[in-house]
């Protein structure tokens, strides 16, 4: 199937490539030139296991091209997918102006029918909004071009994107057109063989449906994370009660690992959202707010332990911190609890000796030239010169480090651990000061 794809960021990029993989013959459109030169070239704009190579094969393989150009991209593909970014707006509602501006695009240059899916987390109501461009501009050119506009939100955990669509728990086409089902089935059949894994649905509910399950997933790390403040007081251990709520199949142990907040692009822009979205419909979304603002609170935990150790007198020391990017398997840092408490620390008088396996250039970019971070290549350079370790992100590495040598190069032997890695009782037999969450 001939398949074009506006936009070439995180979701249009592993849209494509996988769709790309199964057999389709895909286009993916972008209005940055220079993203699109090196994508031609294999070279790839972002961090995702596995997807720079499956660039690389598709297009080696002819199936996987790029384009600026909008005419061609309109009408080489029966399949439109609109998967551009949806930045929160000042009041944190959704931008829809670039989901609009695709709409109009493909309005303006479709000859023949088109099935225009909707791929970017957009609020309910937005494919209507799409029907109304492409209505608008239909009466403007004298043309009755038919078209389906259809809502296919994305389920890709960053780290695990390829996965995620090559092996799907569920695929939402939300349309009431039997066309444009039967045309999507057969699209997605290759990721459908083992068990039925489409669900149809009414558009609004698709649209929904997206909102709800990354806010159920916040909802989940936010109550946990207010546990684990109620432990701290308690005198109780979080990861204890977790194993022992986890064990309940009703609660499973799936996002029930407190921390030190969560980021990234999805579950702070899609909560903000939707109840942004409440908002607008009379209606006051209390659990929503209190999940964002419970996420704002536990960003500022981890600093707030580093304070109180040292007093409030943070001035002149230095921190070692592991990890950047708000989750493993990432380079992205968008609302990454890292930013917060490093921003924190040398707005204190700090200075934060930060490495990340990953997203070292993103780093560089955000904060390039701040005297107050120093980015280092290793984890054990990161040490060096430091009064503490701050851990933040839980990558694999540092999950079993050489605590001899931690031990040996901290300055004040004390661990900051945002992500409860580690045992408290076998660090403070190594004679470790030990701060985690939730544990007291």
């Amino acid at each position: 199937m001939k398949v074009t794809v506006f936009g070439s960021g995180y979701v249009g990029l592993v849209t494509g490539v996988c769709l790309a993989e199964v057999g389709n013959d895909v286009l993916c459109v972008d209005v940055d030139e220079t993203k699109i030169e090196n994508l031609k070239k294999g070279i790839v704009p972002i961090f995702e296991p596995g997807l720079e190579e499956l660039v690389r094969d598709t297009l080696q393989a002819g199936r996987l091209k790029f384009t600026t150009n909008v005419f061609e991209a309109v009408e080489h593909g029966v399949f439109q997918f609109i998967a551009v970014g949806t930045p929160p707006d000042e009041d944190g509602a959704a931008d829809l102006q670039y989901v609009l501006a695709v709409a109009k695009t493909i309005a303006e240059n479709m000859m023949e029918y088109r099935v225009i899916v909707n791929k970017s987390t957009v609020p309910v109501g937005t494919a209507d909004k799409v029907k109304e461009v492409i209505e608008q501009v239909q009466d403007a050119r004298v043309v009755d071009v038919p078209y389906d506009v259809v809502s296919n939100p994305e389920f890709l955990k960053e780290g695990a994107a390829i996965e995620d669509f090559m092996k799907p728990d569920r695929i939402i086409i939300g349309t009431e057109n039997g066309k444009a089902t039967k045309l999507l089935k057969a699209l997605y059949a290759p990721f459908n063989r083992s068990h039925e894994r489409i669900i149809t649905m009414d558009v609004r509910s698709a649209e929904l449906t997206k909102y709800a399950a990354n806010a159920m997933l916040a909802t989940k790390i936010s109550f946990m994370n207010e546990l684990a403040n109620l432990a701290d007081r308690l005198g109780a251990d979080i990861e204890q009660v977790r194993n022992g709520i986890g064990s309940d199949t009703r609660i499973g142990y799936s996002f029930i690992y407190p921390g030190c907040g969560y980021g990234g692009s999805c579950f702070p822009k899609d909560v903000k959202a939707l109840e942004r979205t409440a908002k607008q419909m009379g209606y006051e979304a209390e659990l929503l707010k209190a999940v964002e603002n419970v996420n704002d609170r536990q960003k500022q935990v981890l600093f707030t332990k580093v304070s109180r150790h040292y007093q409030g007198d943070l001035q002149g020391k230095t921190f070692a911190m592991w990890g950047l990017a708000f989750k493993p398997k990432t380079d992205d840092m968008r609302e990454a609890p890292s930013r917060v408490i490093l921003e924190a620390l040398i707005a204190a008088g700090a200075t934060v000796r930060a490495y990340d396996p990953e997203a070292m250039i993103e780093a560089k970019r955000i904060y390039g030239g701040n005297p107050g971070l120093i980015l280092v290549d290793t984890a054990e350079e990161a040490l060096m010169g430091a009064n503490a370790l701050v851990v933040v992100t839980e990558w694999k590495n540092f999950w079993s480090p050489d605590f001899e040598l931690i031990k040996n190069t901290l300055k004040d032997g004390v661990i900051f651990d945002g992500r409860n890695l580690y045992k408290p009782e076998l660090l403070k037999e190594m004679g470790f000061i030990y701060y985690g969450i939730g544990r007291s």
